[in-house]
């Protein structure tokens, strides 16, 4: 066991700086905010807090890159978004970091990972998620990005969603 796995089970801070009322708020805040008019209100009165200081851990959360975003998801499959390409691509690893940041703020990317390469087989190091309503949407899309990447591009495929199986953010387990 690491020190880290112990500190965790003996009720310690996690490294990340988590104390039990940032993990109260992350605990009833991470399958949505409540749907009213004041969520931080309702929450706050839910865990027996002070509503400024919801929002004041909240903050500090986020400044310290534990909550990336407060924001709402939209169900893109009923939105009409229904061809969801996972495009993978060969790019120079010692490129691919900025290669990855430019990719990754496009509008139509969602998700932009590094990732590694399992050669012979799978050359691809960069993923790249892309929605469209139609295939033909997401390849247009895919060609702006190879167009993007130009020299750089050594390949890329385009792999399609069939079925969604799963569909949540991190969810963390209740002590």
């Amino acid at each position: 066991m690491t020190r880290n796995q112990d500190a965790c089970r003996k009720g310690s801070p996690a490294p990340s700086g988590l104390d039990p009322v940032d993990r109260q708020i992350i605990l009833a805040t991470q399958a949505g905010l409540p749907l009213t008019e004041q969520p931080y209100d309702v929450l706050a009165a839910e865990l027996g807090l002070d509503v400024d200081k919801v929002i004041a851990r909240i903050r500090a959360m986020q400044e310290r890159g534990v909550i990336r975003r407060i924001a709402a998801v939209p169900n893109h499959y009923a939105l009409g978004y229904r061809a969801n390409g996972m495009s993978v691509w060969n790019v120079p690893d010692e490129q691919v970091r900025a290669i990855g940041r430019q990719v990754g703020a496009l509008d139509y990317v969602s998700h932009c990972y590094l990732r590694p390469r399992h050669l012979p087989l799978w050359p691809y190091n960069l993923f790249a998620m892309v929605h469209g309503k139609t295939r033909a949407e997401v390849m247009a899309e895919v060609e702006e990005i190879a167009a993007l990447l130009g020299g750089h591009c050594r390949g890329y495929e385009v792999l399609y969603s069939t079925r969604i199986l799963k569909k949540t953010g991190l969810r963390i387990k209740v002590d």
